[in-house]
């Protein structure tokens, strides 16, 4: 089963794509909104490129496990993939994923990673969370 995963910001979206069968996720772009609005457009070319059986999006999480105060912009992100692609899309506590993957990028570049390369890590890192819960 092919998933793609999505690190949901207001100005910007982190895509990734990953699979069942290994439980591991690839980062592919990170799209850039536009009037905080999602690249519906680019996220379109991405499913029908990659035809996924389904959707992951990361739910952000304060650290004593109270959501951020835009949470209800991913509920609503979410929602709408759902309603515009007609896919199953679950979601998953994203917590510290953009640390790590800021972690991971400074671990194989000494200089700093670029905000683009983060966001679309960090969407790995939460695809191959919700992989890991669902083997």
């Amino acid at each position: 089963m092919i998933l793609l995963g999505f690190d949901f910001g207001p100005r910007k979206i982190g895509v990734a794509v990953g699979q069942t069968v290994t439980r591991s996720a690839t980062p592919l772009i990170t799209l850039r909104s536009r009037g905080e609005r999602p690249d519906w457009m680019g996220i379109a070319a991405l499913i029908r490129d990659w035809q996924p059986n389904a959707l992951v999006v990361g739910l952000p999480f304060q650290m004593d496990d109270t959501e951020v105060a835009w949470s209800p912009r991913v509920y609503r992100f979410a929602r709408q993939l759902e309603g515009r692609y007609r896919l199953p899309v679950h979601l998953v506590d994203e917590r510290l994923t953009s640390r790590e993957a800021h972690r991971q990028l400074a671990d194989r570049d000494r200089r700093t990673p670029r905000l683009e390369d983060v966001d679309a890590l960090a969407a790995a890192l939460i695809l191959e969370t919700w992989l890991c819960e669902h083997a």
